[in-house]
Protein backbone atom coordinates (compact mmCIF):
# COMPACT_ATOMS: atom_id res chain seq x y z
CA UNK A 1 0.00 0.00 0.00
CA UNK A 2 0.86 3.41 -0.61
CA UNK A 3 0.32 6.53 1.18
CA UNK A 4 -2.11 8.79 -0.50
CA UNK A 5 -1.21 11.88 1.75
CA UNK A 6 2.42 11.89 0.74
CA UNK A 7 1.82 10.95 -2.81
CA UNK A 8 -0.43 14.01 -3.63
CA UNK A 9 2.07 16.27 -1.53
CA UNK A 10 5.11 14.75 -4.30
CA UNK A 11 2.88 15.14 -7.37
CA UNK A 12 1.82 18.86 -6.16
CA UNK A 13 5.58 19.77 -5.64
CA UNK A 14 6.19 18.05 -8.88
CA UNK A 15 3.32 19.81 -11.11
CA UNK A 16 3.67 22.68 -8.91
CA UNK A 17 -0.02 22.93 -8.52
CA UNK A 18 -1.56 21.40 -5.69
CA UNK A 19 -5.06 21.18 -7.49
CA UNK A 20 -4.09 19.48 -10.41
CA UNK A 21 -2.55 16.90 -7.64
CA UNK A 22 -5.63 16.57 -6.22
CA UNK A 23 -7.57 16.14 -9.13
CA UNK A 24 -5.34 13.23 -10.55
CA UNK A 25 -6.05 11.70 -7.32
CA UNK A 26 -9.53 11.77 -7.06
CA UNK A 27 -9.44 10.84 -11.19
CA UNK A 28 -7.38 7.52 -10.62
CA UNK A 29 -7.35 6.02 -7.40
CA UNK A 30 -10.66 7.10 -6.63
CA UNK A 31 -12.13 10.66 -4.61
CA UNK A 32 -10.73 10.82 -0.91
CA UNK A 33 -7.69 8.93 -1.62
CA UNK A 34 -5.42 11.20 -0.84
CA UNK A 35 -6.48 10.98 2.87
CA UNK A 36 -5.25 7.48 3.32
CA UNK A 37 -3.92 4.53 1.96
CA UNK A 38 -4.08 3.27 -2.07
CA UNK A 39 -3.36 0.17 -4.05
CA UNK A 40 0.14 0.26 -5.38
CA UNK A 41 -1.98 -0.34 -8.53
CA UNK A 42 -3.56 3.13 -7.89
CA UNK A 43 -0.41 4.46 -7.32
CA UNK A 44 1.39 3.55 -10.59
CA UNK A 45 -1.64 4.84 -12.66
CA UNK A 46 -1.58 8.07 -10.66
CA UNK A 47 2.26 8.54 -11.15
CA UNK A 48 2.05 7.32 -15.19
CA UNK A 49 -0.90 10.39 -15.38
CA UNK A 50 1.59 12.35 -13.80
CA UNK A 51 3.94 11.91 -15.69
CA UNK A 52 2.02 12.65 -18.46
CA UNK A 53 0.95 16.26 -17.34
CA UNK A 54 4.54 17.42 -16.40
CA UNK A 55 5.72 16.36 -19.89
CA UNK A 56 3.34 19.50 -21.19
CA UNK A 57 0.32 16.84 -22.30
CA UNK A 58 -2.86 19.18 -21.76
CA UNK A 59 -4.28 17.80 -17.96
CA UNK A 60 -8.13 17.03 -19.69
CA UNK A 61 -6.17 14.73 -22.19
CA UNK A 62 -4.40 13.22 -19.71
CA UNK A 63 -7.70 12.43 -17.43
CA UNK A 64 -9.52 11.75 -20.96
CA UNK A 65 -12.58 13.55 -19.67
CA UNK A 66 -13.71 16.71 -19.00
CA UNK A 67 -16.58 18.77 -17.66
CA UNK A 68 -18.88 20.58 -20.08
CA UNK A 69 -21.92 22.50 -18.49
CA UNK A 70 -23.71 19.60 -16.80
CA UNK A 71 -21.86 17.15 -18.72
CA UNK A 72 -19.18 15.04 -18.14
CA UNK A 73 -17.64 14.15 -22.23
CA UNK A 74 -14.64 11.85 -23.21
CA UNK A 75 -11.68 14.27 -24.47
CA UNK A 76 -8.41 13.14 -26.94
CA UNK A 77 -6.59 14.74 -29.17
CA UNK A 78 -8.56 13.69 -31.57
CA UNK A 79 -10.65 17.66 -31.05
CA UNK A 80 -10.30 20.56 -29.49
CA UNK A 81 -10.62 20.68 -25.84
CA UNK A 82 -13.72 22.24 -24.57
CA UNK A 83 -12.89 26.09 -22.83
CA UNK A 84 -14.62 27.86 -20.79
CA UNK A 85 -15.22 30.64 -23.56
CA UNK A 86 -17.55 27.67 -25.62
CA UNK A 87 -19.52 27.19 -22.51
CA UNK A 88 -20.31 30.97 -22.80
CA UNK A 89 -21.30 30.67 -26.35
CA UNK A 90 -23.58 27.95 -25.65
CA UNK A 91 -25.26 30.52 -22.93
CA UNK A 92 -25.17 33.04 -26.06
CA UNK A 93 -26.51 30.22 -28.53
CA UNK A 94 -29.40 29.02 -26.02
CA UNK A 95 -30.61 32.25 -25.62
CA UNK A 96 -30.78 33.15 -29.70
CA UNK A 97 -32.90 29.56 -29.65
CA UNK A 98 -34.81 31.13 -26.85
CA UNK A 99 -35.73 33.94 -28.70
CA UNK A 100 -36.96 31.95 -31.80
CA UNK A 101 -38.92 29.80 -29.98
CA UNK A 102 -41.18 32.05 -28.56
CA UNK A 103 -41.72 33.39 -32.27
CA UNK A 104 -43.35 30.14 -32.89
CA UNK A 105 -42.98 27.05 -34.57
CA UNK A 106 -40.27 24.10 -34.13
CA UNK A 107 -36.90 24.53 -33.87
CA UNK A 108 -33.90 22.65 -35.47
CA UNK A 109 -30.51 23.82 -34.32
CA UNK A 110 -27.03 22.64 -36.37
CA UNK A 111 -23.83 22.32 -34.68
CA UNK A 112 -21.27 22.80 -37.55
CA UNK A 113 -18.18 21.43 -36.68
CA UNK A 114 -19.16 19.80 -33.56
CA UNK A 115 -16.10 18.45 -32.23
CA UNK A 116 -16.75 16.53 -29.24
CA UNK A 117 -20.29 17.31 -29.32
CA UNK A 118 -20.26 19.82 -26.60
CA UNK A 119 -22.36 21.90 -27.76
CA UNK A 120 -24.98 19.93 -29.90
CA UNK A 121 -25.82 17.90 -26.74
CA UNK A 122 -25.46 20.84 -24.43
CA UNK A 123 -28.74 22.77 -26.73
CA UNK A 124 -30.08 18.91 -26.88
CA UNK A 125 -30.23 18.53 -22.94
CA UNK A 126 -30.74 21.63 -21.68
CA UNK A 127 -33.89 22.32 -24.27
CA UNK A 128 -35.19 18.76 -24.12
CA UNK A 129 -38.70 19.81 -23.27
CA UNK A 130 -39.05 22.40 -26.51
CA UNK A 131 -39.04 19.67 -29.33
CA UNK A 132 -35.64 21.53 -30.59
CA UNK A 133 -34.23 18.90 -33.18
CA UNK A 134 -30.42 19.02 -32.89
CA UNK A 135 -28.03 18.01 -36.45
CA UNK A 136 -24.38 17.78 -35.22
CA UNK A 137 -21.60 17.98 -38.29
CA UNK A 138 -17.89 17.40 -38.43
CA UNK A 139 -15.89 16.82 -41.61
CA UNK A 140 -13.33 14.02 -40.60
CA UNK A 141 -15.34 10.55 -39.40
CA UNK A 142 -12.56 9.93 -36.95
CA UNK A 143 -13.93 12.86 -34.49
CA UNK A 144 -17.42 11.81 -35.24
CA UNK A 145 -16.88 8.83 -33.77
CA UNK A 146 -15.95 10.71 -30.58
CA UNK A 147 -19.08 13.15 -30.64
CA UNK A 148 -21.12 9.68 -31.00
CA UNK A 149 -19.26 8.61 -28.01
CA UNK A 150 -20.55 10.86 -26.17
CA UNK A 151 -23.70 11.08 -27.21
CA UNK A 152 -23.88 7.37 -26.11
CA UNK A 153 -22.26 8.40 -22.93
CA UNK A 154 -24.25 11.25 -22.23
CA UNK A 155 -27.86 9.79 -23.22
CA UNK A 156 -27.24 6.96 -20.67
CA UNK A 157 -29.02 9.49 -18.27
CA UNK A 158 -30.28 12.23 -20.35
CA UNK A 159 -32.60 10.54 -23.09
CA UNK A 160 -32.42 13.93 -25.06
CA UNK A 161 -29.33 13.16 -26.55
CA UNK A 162 -30.30 9.82 -28.08
CA UNK A 163 -32.07 12.50 -30.69
CA UNK A 164 -28.84 14.31 -31.77
CA UNK A 165 -28.46 13.40 -35.06
CA UNK A 166 -24.97 13.07 -36.51
CA UNK A 167 -23.65 14.03 -39.81
CA UNK A 168 -20.25 13.45 -41.60
CA UNK A 169 -19.16 16.44 -44.25
CA UNK A 170 -17.80 19.79 -44.42
CA UNK A 171 -19.45 22.78 -43.23
CA UNK A 172 -22.75 22.91 -44.67
CA UNK A 173 -22.27 19.80 -46.74
CA UNK A 174 -22.75 17.67 -44.70
CA UNK A 175 -26.56 18.58 -44.50
CA UNK A 176 -29.54 16.70 -46.64
CA UNK A 177 -30.71 19.65 -49.28
CA UNK A 178 -34.16 18.92 -47.72
CA UNK A 179 -33.07 21.23 -44.55
CA UNK A 180 -32.05 24.03 -46.83
CA UNK A 181 -34.26 27.10 -45.70
CA UNK A 182 -35.51 24.92 -42.71
CA UNK A 183 -32.54 25.56 -40.16
CA UNK A 184 -33.84 28.16 -37.67
CA UNK A 185 -30.02 28.10 -35.32
CA UNK A 186 -26.48 27.70 -36.80
CA UNK A 187 -23.82 27.51 -33.65
CA UNK A 188 -20.55 27.07 -34.20
CA UNK A 189 -16.54 27.37 -32.83
CA UNK A 190 -14.79 27.10 -36.18
CA UNK A 191 -10.95 27.36 -36.36
CA UNK A 192 -10.10 31.35 -36.20
CA UNK A 193 -6.50 31.12 -35.82
CA UNK A 194 -4.51 32.35 -38.35
CA UNK A 195 -1.34 30.15 -39.91
CA UNK A 196 1.10 33.25 -38.98
CA UNK A 197 0.01 32.98 -34.79
CA UNK A 198 0.69 28.69 -35.02
CA UNK A 199 3.83 29.28 -33.83
CA UNK A 200 3.00 31.54 -30.99
CA UNK A 201 0.57 29.63 -29.44
CA UNK A 202 1.07 28.16 -25.86
CA UNK A 203 2.86 24.71 -26.61
CA UNK A 204 0.81 23.17 -24.63
CA UNK A 205 -1.73 23.82 -27.23
CA UNK A 206 -0.19 24.14 -30.10
CA UNK A 207 1.88 20.83 -29.68
CA UNK A 208 -0.79 18.50 -28.74
CA UNK A 209 -4.66 19.85 -29.99
CA UNK A 210 -5.44 19.13 -33.24
CA UNK A 211 -3.86 22.03 -35.72
CA UNK A 212 -6.94 21.67 -38.43
CA UNK A 213 -9.66 22.36 -35.44
CA UNK A 214 -7.52 25.72 -34.46
CA UNK A 215 -5.76 27.00 -37.91
CA UNK A 216 -8.25 28.45 -40.88
CA UNK A 217 -7.21 30.41 -43.89
CA UNK A 218 -7.67 34.24 -44.55
CA UNK A 219 -10.92 34.17 -46.31
CA UNK A 220 -11.78 36.57 -49.13
CA UNK A 221 -11.70 39.51 -47.26
CA UNK A 222 -8.12 38.83 -46.19
CA UNK A 223 -8.77 38.76 -42.58
CA UNK A 224 -6.30 36.09 -40.74
CA UNK A 225 -7.83 32.98 -39.64
CA UNK A 226 -11.46 34.19 -40.56
CA UNK A 227 -11.97 31.67 -43.75
CA UNK A 228 -14.21 29.11 -41.85
CA UNK A 229 -16.46 31.95 -39.99
CA UNK A 230 -16.76 33.43 -43.70
CA UNK A 231 -17.82 29.81 -45.54
CA UNK A 232 -20.42 29.39 -42.40
CA UNK A 233 -21.74 32.95 -42.91
CA UNK A 234 -21.96 32.61 -46.29
CA UNK A 235 -24.02 29.48 -46.47
CA UNK A 236 -26.58 30.85 -43.54
CA UNK A 237 -28.24 33.03 -45.46
CA UNK A 238 -29.10 30.06 -47.71
CA UNK A 239 -29.80 27.40 -45.14
CA UNK A 240 -31.14 29.30 -42.49
CA UNK A 241 -35.18 30.13 -42.75
CA UNK A 242 -36.51 33.24 -41.72
CA UNK A 243 -36.34 34.05 -38.76
CA UNK A 244 -33.30 32.45 -38.11
CA UNK A 245 -29.54 32.81 -36.42
CA UNK A 246 -26.08 32.10 -36.50
CA UNK A 247 -23.88 32.09 -33.07
CA UNK A 248 -20.18 31.99 -34.62
CA UNK A 249 -17.11 32.04 -31.85
CA UNK A 250 -14.70 34.45 -33.23
CA UNK A 251 -10.85 35.17 -32.40
CA UNK A 252 -11.43 39.15 -31.05
CA UNK A 253 -9.63 40.60 -33.81
CA UNK A 254 -11.82 39.79 -35.88
CA UNK A 255 -14.75 41.72 -34.72
CA UNK A 256 -14.82 44.40 -37.16
CA UNK A 257 -14.70 41.98 -39.57
CA UNK A 258 -17.55 39.40 -38.58
CA UNK A 259 -19.85 42.19 -38.43
CA UNK A 260 -19.27 43.47 -42.03
CA UNK A 261 -19.13 39.86 -43.56
CA UNK A 262 -22.66 39.28 -41.64
CA UNK A 263 -23.91 42.22 -43.06
CA UNK A 264 -22.65 41.52 -46.39
CA UNK A 265 -24.35 38.03 -46.61
CA UNK A 266 -27.47 39.71 -45.85
CA UNK A 267 -27.99 39.48 -42.10
CA UNK A 268 -30.48 42.18 -40.83
CA UNK A 269 -28.97 42.48 -37.17
CA UNK A 270 -24.89 41.70 -36.42
CA UNK A 271 -23.90 41.96 -32.73
CA UNK A 272 -20.33 41.36 -31.47
CA UNK A 273 -20.36 40.47 -27.66
CA UNK A 274 -18.09 40.54 -25.42
CA UNK A 275 -17.31 36.77 -23.60
CA UNK A 276 -16.86 37.07 -19.63
CA UNK A 277 -13.01 38.00 -19.73
CA UNK A 278 -14.69 41.71 -21.70
CA UNK A 279 -13.22 40.16 -25.46
CA UNK A 280 -15.00 40.28 -28.28
CA UNK A 281 -15.85 36.56 -28.76
CA UNK A 282 -19.34 35.89 -30.42
CA UNK A 283 -20.97 36.97 -33.50
CA UNK A 284 -24.66 37.10 -33.87
CA UNK A 285 -26.31 37.35 -37.16
CA UNK A 286 -29.84 37.13 -37.48
CA UNK A 287 -31.63 36.83 -40.28
CA UNK A 288 -35.32 37.94 -41.10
Amino acid sequence: MTDGRALERSLADALGSPREARWLMDDAAGEGASRGAISREQADRVSRLAERRASGEPLQYVLGHWPFRQLDLQVDQRALIPRPETEWLTDVALSELDRLLARGGVATVVDLGTGTGAIALAMATERSTHGVRVIATERDSAVLELARTNRDRVATRLDAAHDVELRVGSWWDALDQGDRGRISLVVSNPPYVAAIEWELLDPVVRDHEPYSALVAGPGTDATPGFADAETILAGAAEWLGRPGAAVIEIAPTQATAAAAAAERFGCTEALVLVDLAGRPRALVARFG
